[in-house]
């Protein structure tokens, strides 16, 4: 891995046009739309969404494309994995959609944690790496731990909707946050059956602010569910909007590598979460039947 602390090069600088525009509150582009507000309207409690909560969180300077480039690597490589692996499930199923029965066969796929010995080096590995955190590499840790989880790719679905026709973008909307929870539950579903401590677990000082006990042995990270997450989104989005396909792979570089920073994965829980994340998008990409449906 190489370790520079984060720097804003210019190719960074426009890699993430949508979240920049957001946080520079650039209403003109038509992101953010402003309506007028009754009183009983402005009283009631409305659950901000993806663009407001950016909207109020700007991303600070995230990493460097030489920091992510490993992880990012390994990333890209379980796309073809998950390919291999789903063309058995479309043969046994076609283009069905059944989520339970696809919950069930997807879990089948994730290969064992690796052996004690390996994932013994690859918590050494991310020791080393926390020893050269920065102030400015925690904070963009935490903003894109905290995003990374589905707001950032919601900003991004939104982004497509302006273009298109409003039911095709309400469709599209709806699946996504449809795959989202489906490769969470996936993931969650996994770390119980492997039962991996997270590295902050297996060594405390990593992470003194998690307030880990004495014999605790959870959370369990492998696999990660950001990773998953962030498989699944870059696989549908980029299926729906194939230009952009390299920013929404670079932001996901940029999630998973912020897992690693802070010692929240492994390498191996990493591309565990990518390969869940990249069935479940080849999953939805397949199916023949409508978001929500199958369940």
């Amino acid at each position: 891995m190489n370790h520079p602390g984060p720097s804003r090069s210019r190719r960074l600088k426009w890699q993430y046009p949508v979240i920049a525009v957001i946080a520079a509150g650039a209403a003109g582009f038509g992101l953010l739309h402003s309506t007028a507000t009754t009183p009983a309207a402005a009283t009631s409690a409305k659950k901000p969404g993806a663009t407001d909560k950016i909207k109020a969180d700007p991303p600070p300077v995230l990493f460097t494309d030489a920091q992510v480039a490993d992880i990012a690597r390994q990333q890209a490589a379980q796309q073809h994995s998950a390919d291999a692996l789903f063309a058995t499930w479309k043969a046994a199923h076609g283009s069905t959609r059944d989520d339970k029965a696809f919950t069930t066969w997807a879990i089948a796929q994730v290969p064992a944690p690796p052996s004690k010995a390996a994932r013994t080096t690859e918590l050494h590995q991310v020791q080393q790496l926390a020893k050269t955190r920065t102030a400015a590499g925690k904070k963009a840790a935490t903003w894109l731990e905290v995003h990374g989880k589905g707001d950032i790719w919601k900003l991004y679905a939104h982004d497509q909707r302006e273009l298109l026709p409003k039911e095709q973008g309400g469709t599209e909307k709806a699946e996504l946050k449809t795959a989202l929870k489906l490769a969470k539950a996936i993931t969650e579903k996994v770390a119980e059956r492997d039962k991996q401590p997270a590295p902050y677990v297996l060594d405390p000082a990593l992470r003194p602010d998690k307030h880990v006990t004495a014999g605790q042995k959870g959370p369990y990270s492998y696999p990660s569910r950001h990773a998953a997450k962030s498989a699944a989104a870059v696989n549908l989005l980029s299926g729906w909007a194939p230009h952009r396909a390299h920013d929404y792979q670079a932001m996901a570089a940029q999630i998973v590598y912020s897992r690693l920073y802070m010692a929240g994965h492994v390498t191996s829980d990493i591309t565990a979460g990518t390969l869940v994340g990249d069935l479940v998008g080849d999953y939805f990409h397949n199916a023949s039947t409508p978001p929500g449906a199958g369940k």
